[in-house]
């Protein structure tokens, strides 16, 4: 009997285990402000709602987080409902309120995920380096063979990675807003650093296209995508490591 009831808890343990590999989690930023600035800045709706959709349509579960759980700005200029899928995301009530109202990383098991997706917006640029939940939960999970994605300002997540002791960037084709972009848009003084030349300096194969343009970057199971262009591109990518 003893036996038949320790069977039925390891396969009850089992399904549980594959129920929650079928989801995957979304990071965003808590950051609502650039610099010294009163510019409002945030998560970037599409680098959101965009691998949402490619996720959810693949039959994934979502979940959001935050290095701090609770409320995520997200910033003003990326609301362009006249983008599909932004509009569908914005629709979805239950996507939004769990995007609005996040949950905090550190109170989560990054191994109850199939995969962990770092959205960009330049809030990230302030909060994602610094969060011991964001290096925490990247180290974790790849060591233990999960997937990790970030796309734009999402790599910022990460810059203070390291897996025994080595920069996780270290040798391998990365992916993220470049330094040109930055000047594009004009923040290339207020940015808290250039991620593009950080990720370099830890010994990144940097890759990118033409300013504003899809690019995303696969070494191992990290997955990472230039801008909001590539949120999508970036996603399906996660998809193919996973399938």
């Amino acid at each position: 009997m003893k036996q038949l009831l320790h069977t039925a808890c390891a396969l009850l343990c089992l399904a549980g285990s594959l129920v929650a590999k079928q989801t995957i989690l979304i990071v965003v930023t808590n950051h609502d402000q650039i610099g010294s600035t009163d510019t409002p800045t945030g998560y970037y709706l599409s680098e959101v709602a965009h691998p949402w959709h490619v996720f959810t349509q693949a039959g994934y579960e979502v979940d959001f987080a935050s290095p701090k759980g609770g409320f995520a700005p997200m910033d003003p200029k990326s609301f362009d409902l006249s983008d599909p899928i932004n509009k569908t995301f914005w629709q979805n009530l239950d996507a939004v309120q769990r995007v609005v109202h996040t949950q905090a990383l550190a109170k989560l098991d990054p191994e109850n995920y199939a995969a962990i997706f770092f959205a960009g917006g330049h809030g990230a640029m302030w909060d994602f380096p610094g969060s011991k939940s964001v290096r925490k939960s990247i180290a974790q999970h790849y060591k233990n063979g999960g997937v990790i994605g970030a796309v734009c300002h999402g790599p910022a997540a990460l810059v203070r990675v390291k897996i025994d002791g080595i920069p996780l960037v270290r040798g391998k084709k990365v992916a993220a807003f470049t330094n040109e972009e930055e000047a594009a848009v004009k923040l290339t003084d207020v940015m808290p650093f250039l991620l593009e030349s950080k990720l370099r300096r830890l010994g990144a194969e940097f890759v990118k296209a033409d300013n504003f343009q899809s690019k995303v970057a696969v070494a191992e199971r990290l997955v990472t995508g230039q801008n909001p262009a590539s949120a999508t591109d970036t996603a399906k990518a996660v998809l193919e490591l996973l399938n």
